[in-house]
């Protein structure tokens, strides 16, 4: 059995591999992080990491909100781990050890909250997926009738959503005049600390109104932009980086090379000096926000779901097919007509790097990853934009394939007849709604009944239930590779 990497083992990393410039016994956790998983390993930590060499107060406390996994993994390494940065030119290979420690909330939520409201920690960050947040996407409002929130509002010492950790740790901070820590979410939501601010500022004035009124006055939950494509990691790629380190790593994490960290410079307890690792420090990330949601996110989406469709495994192998690639330039030149960017920023140039990025081949990024929680994700990548075009009297055709697309996806099989997993927290409903055997006005109908994905707006618009169906048809008797030949010309 190959020895693992670890603090003890990490002079026998090759030197040519980049690792920790700091004393690791030094760092102070500044910083929990509420959703360990890949893409927080190879972004926030990654930009976090050569700052704390100059200022070791910034160690960031790694917290699993529901399976030990991660923790399992990484605790016999001391939370050391390899970021794996891959394109068409090869492998570059850093060693990160930014993690302080790592906690499976459900093992002990008293202890976590302890260490939350430790007046070291002054920012929490958060990749929980959108899905987490207890919100209803109908009204962006706090789901009150959730039953995860019920419970933790009948219990708010032992919570289990990530909503009710942080009213517990800011509760806790309240009673001994700590100031509260910042919020940062990191989430593809729109306006993403605005919507933590109010969803948070809810539950607490369910707990008690002065304790609301507390957050609602005093917490700074400042709007953040993240990119970089994280595909999960594979058996083949531990093999690999094992190989080359001459350790294994039960836990390294796979990225493109590029990066992008926007974020609303509000941080009254302090911050980590970010901008001199490559984040972008704005007073309005909104514009940047909409750009990555509604051309890189909206792409994702449209390229998952027909991938699903066609047989594509990964993006890669969807972008190799000419007619999907023009298909994909042509929805970003449609929704890029909704964006209001600041002046010298090039959309041309931006959709033409996704487009690079999507096809890197080094990439193993699943198209069944990304159709995941369709349910939570389409209305911000989708289906805003569609609101925004009809409403300047604009063509919706290549939105409307996307959602075809995943109406079609809901019903549960491929062109080729495979079965296809519906993973998304309305599963049940999604699949009562779009039933194998139901006819494409018979899925659109029941799915566009769900007011809580289908804005009531975009529902009752007949011009896009029009072209939405037009695409539903096409996909269903002719399947996606044959509709996007169609499509191709515009």
């Amino acid at each position: 059995m190959q020895i693992r990497l670890s603090q003890r083992t990490l002079d026998q990393v090759p030197a040519d591999i980049r690792r920790p410039g700091y004393d690791r016994t030094r760092l102070r956790t500044g910083i929990v992080h509420l959703g360990l998983g890949a893409f927080h390993r190879a972004h926030q930590a990654v930009y976090t990491q050569p700052l704390l060499a100059e200022d070791p107060s910034w160690g960031i406390l790694g917290v699993s909100l529901r399976r030990p996994d991660t923790r399992d993994a990484l605790a016999p390494q001391d939370g050391l781990y390899t970021l794996a940065q891959r394109d068409g030119s090869g492998e570059t290979l850093e060693i990160i050890g930014a993690l302080t420690g790592i906690c499976v909330a459900p093992e002990d939520q008293p202890a976590l909250v302890a260490r939350m409201a430790h007046p070291d920690v002054r920012v929490v960050t958060l990749t929980i997926t959108e899905k987490a947040y207890c919100r209803n996407p109908a009204t962006g409002q706090l789901d009150e009738t959730d039953p995860a929130v019920l419970a933790d509002l009948a219990n708010p010492d032992r919570p289990g959503t990530a909503i009710g950790f942080l009213a517990a740790a800011l509760r806790a901070r309240r009673a001994t005049g700590t100031p509260p820590f910042t919020v940062l979410s990191c989430d593809n939501l729109p306006s993403n600390g605005s919507a933590t601010h109010r969803l948070l500022t809810r539950f607490c004035t369910l707990l008690d109104p002065e304790f609301g009124n507390w957050v609602a006055t005093e917490l700074a939950c400042p709007d953040s932009m993240v990119d970089r494509i994280v595909p999960a990691t594979t058996g083949a790629d531990r093999a690999r980086i094992a190989a080359t380190l001459g350790l294994a790593d039960a836990w390294p994490v796979i990225a493109e090379p590029f990066t992008q960290w926007v974020i609303e410079d509000r941080f009254p307890m302090g911050r980590p000096a970010w901008e001199r690792t490559g984040a972008t420090m704005v007073s309005d990330v909104r514009p940047y926000e909409d750009m990555k949601l509604r051309l890189l996110n909206a792409s994702h989406s449209t390229i998952a779901y027909l991938g699903q469709l066609a047989g594509w495994e990964t993006v890669a192998d969807a972008m190799a097919d000419p007619a999907l690639r023009a298909h994909v330039s042509a929805l970003m030149q449609e929704t890029a007509t909704t964006l209001h960017m600041p002046p010298g920023t090039d959309l041309d140039d931006y959709r033409d790097a996704l487009l690079e990025r999507f096809a890197n081949p080094a990439l193993r990024h699943l198209t069944a990853q990304i159709a995941m929680d369709g349910s939570q994700k389409l209305p911000q990548r989708l289906l805003a934009s569609a609101t925004d075009r009809l409403a300047a009297g604009q063509g919706v055709e290549r939105i409307a394939l996307g959602v075809a697309a995943w109406l079609r996806f809901l019903q549960g099989s491929s062109d080729a007849g495979d079965r296809l997993e519906l993973n998304d927290p309305l599963a049940a409903r999604l699949r009562s709604a779009a039933p194998a055997t139901a006819s494409p006005r018979q899925v659109l109908d029941g799915v566009f009944a769900l007011n809580e994905v289908i804005p009531d707006d975009l529902a009752a618009s007949g011009r896009f239930r029009g072209a939405v169906l037009a695409a539903l048809e096409s996909l269903t008797t002719m399947g996606a590779k044959a509709t996007l030949l169609r499509w191709q010309s515009p």
